[in-house]
């Protein structure tokens, strides 16, 4: 991407719950070396957090890429997952389609999608069913 200071890419794993939030978290320490401001930080580890674990609970995992530029961040969490069926359903705050030993192990309260377009400052999701999903997010630099 033009402008770019930085791009970053991840494989998020399927159900590897032990290793979900690596991604987000080195994000996390790249942009604090950066001298980025923490509540930007912040937006981008939590919205990326809960991306990526839906990857781990609903998509077989897939791909993150991270483009840092002066005056954004964009993650793009690409999967080849079963597709959400009703995205206006899924970004209702509680509504979930994660499995009883997901929510066991304290995952899939159905705020994924609401905290990641909480946190961000615009969020797109193109899904196909039986293809995947494709959720772009962008946080903006302060000016």
């Amino acid at each position: 991407m033009e402008n770019s200071l930085m791009t970053l890419t991840y494989h998020v794993s399927d159900n590897d719950f032990t290793r979900a939030g690596e991604a987000s978290s080195d994000v996390k320490n790249k942009l604090k070396k950066l001298g980025v401001p923490p509540d930007i930080v912040r937006k981008v580890a939590i919205a990326m957090y809960e991306g990526e674990i839906n990857m781990v609970i609903h998509a077989s995992g897939g791909d993150i890429t991270v483009d840092i530029t002066p005056d954004k961040i964009i993650m793009e969490l690409k999967d080849v997952g079963p597709g959400i069926k009703d995205i206006e359903k899924a970004m209702q705050a509680g509504y979930s389609t994660a499995p009883d030993n997901v929510r066991s192990l304290g995952f899939g309260a159905g705020m994924g999608l609401p905290n990641m377009k909480k946190y961000s400052d615009t969020m797109e999701i193109q899904t196909v069913l039986g293809q995947g999903t494709t959720v772009t997010m962008t946080v903006n630099m302060p000016e």
